[in-house]
């Protein structure tokens, strides 16, 4: 593809994974009415006074996922990236529907980062300096499933995670294009896109919360995308 088709496909991809997010969200709200999927205020901690649904993040992974499966040039090592993501994605299901344990969801995590470490999204290189094979794979293991925890972390305010993960995403499609890194690019803007057609839900005040399902989710994408690209 020339840059100007690549240009044009990037567009559609941000697009595409916007429209479809935005639409993908009221009907998530309602499942997760339906399966209990609900952030309780309980304490003190909590910005919000009346009960929002969670699951907000299963709209972002639809658009995200249909746009990319449409405009995506994808390969072995990103189909195992998204392989693990869509664990994370089920994990984070279970989780904002029945708030699993911090031991099991670790232990999950690490298997999704392994799927995608050991079919070649790897870190080689740091800081100028090879990494040896034996030292590359715990590394980029401990990479990804920092980074997914650290988005999830940041997910306390209304607008946060989404804004902060859009940011970076569209700071790394940038990058993405100048390299270039075509394939990287067009992933990126599904992520740009998904966030951004789910923010207008989750501004203050939120009507759902993305919950571990999207945190999580774009945490993995991102530190995943990160080292592929």
């Amino acid at each position: 593809m020339n840059e100007y088709t690549v240009i044009g496909v990037v567009v559609a991809a941000f697009i595409a994974a916007g429209v479809l997010s935005y639409f993908f969200t009221p009907p998530v709200k309602r499942f997760a009415h339906k399966v209990g999927a609900i952030d309780v205020p309980k304490d003190n901690r909590r910005m919000h006074k009346e009960p929002i649904p969670r699951l907000g993040g299963l709209a972002i992974f639809g658009g995200f996922l249909c746009s990319i499966l449409v405009f995506g040039q994808l390969d072995q090592t990103m189909l195992c990236v998204l392989l693990g993501a869509t664990i994370i994605v089920v994990l984070g299901i279970l989780d904002d529907i029945l708030t699993l344990n911090a031991l099991p969801k670790f232990a999950v995590q690490i298997v999704a980062a392994v799927i995608a470490v050991l079919h070649g999204c790897r870190i080689e290189h740091f800081m100028g300096f090879r990494l040896a094979t034996w030292l590359s794979y715990p590394v980029s293991v401990i990479w990804i499933v920092a980074i997914t925890n650290a988005v999830n972390f940041i997910d306390g305010l209304d607008g946060l995670a989404a804004g902060v993960s859009a940011i970076s995403a569209g700071s790394m499609l940038v990058v993405a294009l100048l390299v270039p890194d075509y394939n990287s690019a067009i992933l990126l803007a599904a992520i740009v896109g998904a966030c951004a057609g789910f923010i207008p839900y989750n501004f203050n005040p939120a009507k759902i919360f993305m919950g571990d399902t999207g945190s999580t989710f774009l945490g993995f994408m991102l530190s995943s995308i990160s080292i592929y690209g």
